[in-house]
């Protein structure tokens, strides 16, 4: 796999999510499609949904409901693509969204692999690839990152760092779809600063990789740790994307 497939496969997929083709997510002109579930799409995704907004830097495509796609379109042809997820001009879509009784919700900037910088990193304590079987027992809070309850069927591979017998670092790979398995990755606080979390990763990526699929990596572009990590472990952003939710939802997330 090469870097020029890596990508193609990342636009493959983002093409199923949003009902476009691969091609739309890099001309010059944004564009809107009407949301729906299709097949093959991001296991996570609740489709449909009522606005979601992607860009691989080039235009911005978006998904949504019938009643918005006028205004949505309105939306993207009014500002340049990376000021489509920034503030001020984000509470614009907010407001069209108040009209469906839905706001802004996720944000986040997506990773792919740059193949020449992605190389195993030298790790403090051993490590060991764990399959399904040996991470069962491992659904814990320490480990949510990395692993999911709620899809627990999605993962598929973990690496982790062992002080002793003590798991002291784990990274987890979802296979979110057929062709890309998300990593996520979580160290223990009194172990984080000695590069374990950018050993695990990095060495997730190539074990991904040789299964055929094609690593990726999602940060909120606040968390400044979690982008530190992708960048050192050889990953380099690719896209970014936000989708709404019910206020309702909003509320409950906020209260959990």
């Amino acid at each position: 796999m090469d870097q020029k497939r890596v990508l193609q496969i990342a636009l493959e997929q983002t093409a199923v999510d949003y009902g476009c083709r691969p091609e739309d997510l890099l001309r010059g002109e944004p564009m809107v499609t009407l949301s729906a579930p299709h097949e093959g799409a991001r296991a996570y995704l609740p489709l449909p949904l009522t606005c979601s907004i992607v860009s691989y830097g080039d235009n911005v495509v978006a998904q949504a409901s019938g009643p918005l796609m006028d205004e949505v379109l309105g939306f993207l042809r009014r500002y340049p693509p990376e000021h489509c997820f920034e503030t001020p001009n984000l509470y614009v879509l907010n407001a069209l969204l108040a009209t469906c009784d839905q706001r802004i919700c996720f944000m986040g900037e997506y990773f792919l692999p740059e193949l020449s910088r992605l190389t195993p990193l030298p790790c403090p304590y051993p490590t060991r690839l764990l399959t399904p079987e040996e991470f069962a027992p491992l659904y814990l809070p320490a480990w949510s990152n990395a692993l999911c309850e709620k899809r627990k069927e999605r993962d598929v591979l973990a690496i982790g760092a062992y002080d002793g017998d003590t798991l002291v670092g784990l990274a987890g790979a979802s296979a979110d779809c057929e062709t890309m398995y998300q990593i996520g990755i979580d160290v223990l606080p009194a172990y984080r600063r000695r590069g374990i979390a950018s050993a695990l990763t990095s060495r997730l990526a190539l074990a991904i990789l040789e299964l055929g699929k094609v690593p990726f990596y999602c940060a909120a572009w606040s968390n400044i740790r979690s982008v530190r990590n992708a960048l050192r472990s050889g990953f380099s952003p690719a896209w970014a994307e936000a989708s709404s939710r019910s206020v309702a939802f909003i509320h409950q997330f906020n209260n959990r």
